[in-house]
């Protein structure tokens, strides 16, 4: 028992406590976001600007749409950067009216990656829905026509043409700006991992390598304290 009270008295002992708790709220907040949005991909980060407006030259210089970065978190289109939060939903329940669709996250039919486009119409074929899609910012300005070639997807032109319902995570609901760029930074850069390594590091040292060794040397004082012989008493006559 005095062992546990001591543990429970000690800043480390609750530092530690912390952190798991930290992680602990952490995982929970994602398990519960995948159960209440019904998706196991309830957060991703937007990678491309192909959902950017406008996508391509801008005055000369390369652009995706960084100014979206700081428009409403439910603006109708995405940006570089974006965190979104995606909902699953029943695929016969999505809005294809375009250009007012709605945005989905799906499996590629060709790679099987995460897309992230807008439903520009849909059709069913032998009992299955499929959803044809594109990027706001693909081929002309947003809205532009629904019509092949007109920056359409590749999987547009399959046969029957489109995603199938069965490949689609969910739809996009809100998106959260600027955030998405420290996963982008870490997945791109080579140093973006060592770099957080290192900060965590550096904490650790911090917390509790330099107490440890500011503690060792105050105990080292107070023990040559103890050891040492009183002064002489000098004695004036």
């Amino acid at each position: 028992m005095t062992v546990l009270k001591k543990m429970r008295r000690s800043n480390y002992f609750k530092t530690i406590v912390a952190i798991v708790l930290i992680i602990a709220i952490i995982l929970g907040v994602f398990l519960g976001l995948q159960l209440g949005l019904h998706t196991s991909y309830p957060m991703l980060t937007v990678e491309s600007g192909s959902m950017s407006i406008p996508y391509g030259s801008l005055e000369g210089k390369t652009w995706q749409g960084f100014w979206l970065s700081i428009t409403h978190p439910f603006n109708r289109t995405l940006s570089v950067g974006d965190i979104i939060i995606v909902q699953g939903v029943n695929a016969k329940d999505l809005n294809t009216d375009y250009p007012h669709s709605d945005i989905i996250v799906f499996h590629s039919p060709i790679t099987g990656e995460l897309i992230v486009h807008r439903i520009i119409s849909s059709e069913t074929v032998s009992g299955v829905t499929y959803y044809q899609t594109k990027g706001d910012g693909n081929g002309n300005p947003w809205p532009q026509p629904t019509v092949l070639g007109q920056g359409t997807d590749p999987w547009d032109y399959n046969n029957p043409p489109g995603v199938p319902q069965n490949l689609i995570v969910g739809k996009v609901i809100m998106r959260i700006p600027w955030f998405g760029w420290i996963t982008l930074f870490m997945r791109s850069n080579s140093l973006g991992l060592p770099i957080v390594i290192g900060i965590i590091l550096l904490l650790v040292i911090l917390e509790f390598v330099i107490p440890i060794i500011r503690g060792g040397d105050k105990r080292s004082k107070e023990q040559n304290n103890m050891q040492s012989p009183p002064p002489m008493l000098q004695m004036s006559l």
